[in-house]
């Protein structure tokens, strides 16, 4: 499938002129893996944005990403009743691939996460790592170079180094020629979360996923195929959808990305979660200029670097693109349930009496004040304030 795949993306399809989307249709088709079954699909306009809710401890990758911008991904998916198919398109003038001799060099890659089993109602899970009782799904796709791995075969013939193997001339090519029979090209994994510093990968099969990524012309093109339902997730005729990628250039790993909120993928034909669709495509209904004047009453800026502009805050996470990628009903909840997701650990940078969380009976909770004191007009018009704090698009 992967060889398949990736004539897929060397066909190049063009995207038709993408339209900027609440939501995504998944077009109905009787194949995801017929190459020409992408002819048939329908792009949407994605905007992701730069992940910084963290400062990172190194200085090189901090100055690299100074000021980044939001970029734009066109998006498509089909679908044929078993499986789902996704193809993310993302400019990108450098290719970056992680090579196997050096550990101070980034890939570029991709992740798209999708909406676990719940076992709680409410909001959609945390953006990344889940929340506790909702979990999410994660594929992640790095961009690397042929690496040789064991894998259990103990075949010590091939592990040693090429000048400790006693061949030369022919006898050394047909070496090299079976050691890169081989090696591996593609790092894909899956992992399941619910909840930050729960991220795991799946390594006994029970999640089957095909992911690919290509680069010409400036331009990465990526595909995911998984199966609609599975032991992870259950898929009504929409499935919710978050879209992350790194540019190795940058330094980029881990929390240093960027990256979409929840999106609704429609199945064509079908009939739409009207919940899920309500979360990802709501608007505030509040007032942004009233909810700033809030923000600033009730002293959130004393612990939280809001706008850009605003001095970094090492008391709680930077909310300076929260309004990229967090729903409104996130926000909400966040400001009226503080504890119900916590971004990890006693800050780094912080002075060891300002944690974010203390444990209580065994569990964290927030040292954020609850909010749900306040009046229900005035919560709406915070959340409608944060939706506006985010980066411009590049």
């Amino acid at each position: 499938m992967k060889k398949l795949l990736t004539t897929i993306l060397s066909l190049g399809v063009a995207a038709s002129a993408a339209l900027a989307a609440d939501s995504i249709t998944a077009v109905k088709v009787s194949d995801v893996n017929d190459a020409s079954a992408w002819a048939k699909a329908k792009y949407s306009s994605v905007t992701l944005y730069p992940q910084s809710a963290i400062h990172m401890n190194d200085k090189n990758a901090n100055a690299a990403n100074e000021g980044n911008k939001a970029k734009k991904a066109d998006v498509a998916a089909l679908y044929d009743g078993k499986n789902i198919a996704l193809m993310v398109k993302w400019a990108d003038s450098t290719k970056n691939v992680q090579g196997a001799h050096s550990t101070d060099t980034y890939s570029d890659g991709f992740a798209l996460q999708f909406a676990g089993m719940s076992k709680k109602a409410g909001a959609l899970p945390y953006i990344g790592m889940g929340s506790d009782g909702r979990p999410v799904v994660v594929h992640l796709q790095k961009a690397t170079s042929s690496v040789y791995e064991p894998n259990g075969n103990k075949d010590v013939s091939t592990q040693i180094n090429r000048q400790q193997t006693g061949v030369f001339g022919q006898e050394l090519k047909d070496y090299d020629a079976k050691v890169a029979s081989l090696a591996k090209t593609d790092y894909e994994r899956v992992f399941v979360g619910e909840g930050f510093r729960s991220l795991t990968e799946i390594k006994d099969g029970s999640a089957q996923s095909n992911a690919s990524m290509t680069h010409a012309n400036n331009t990465w093109t990526a595909t995911l195929v998984r199966p609609l339902s599975d032991s992870y997730m259950k898929s009504t005729g929409t499935v919710p959808v978050a879209i992350a990628v790194w540019d190795g250039s940058k330094l980029g790993r881990n929390g240093l990305k960027n990256l979409s909120s929840w999106v609704s993928v429609n199945l064509d034909g079908m009939k739409p979660d009207a919940k899920i669709v309500a979360e990802t495509t709501e608007e505030s209904k509040g007032n942004a200029a009233k909810g700033k004047e809030a923000v600033g009453a009730n002293g959130c800026v004393g612990c939280h670097q809001i706008e850009a502009t605003d001095a970094p805050n090492l008391m709680g996470p930077s909310l300076t693109n929260v309004g990229g990628y967090s729903t409104a009903a996130y926000l909400r909840e966040s400001i009226l349930k503080p504890s119900a997701v916590i971004v990890p650990g006693y800050n780094r940078n912080a002075h060891s009496n300002t944690p974010w969380y203390n444990i209580e009976k065994g569990k964290r909770v927030s040292a954020m004040t609850d909010f749900s004191f306040l009046d229900k007009q005035t919560v709406e018009d915070i959340v409608a304030y944060l939706k506006t704090i985010k980066a411009e698009v590049e």
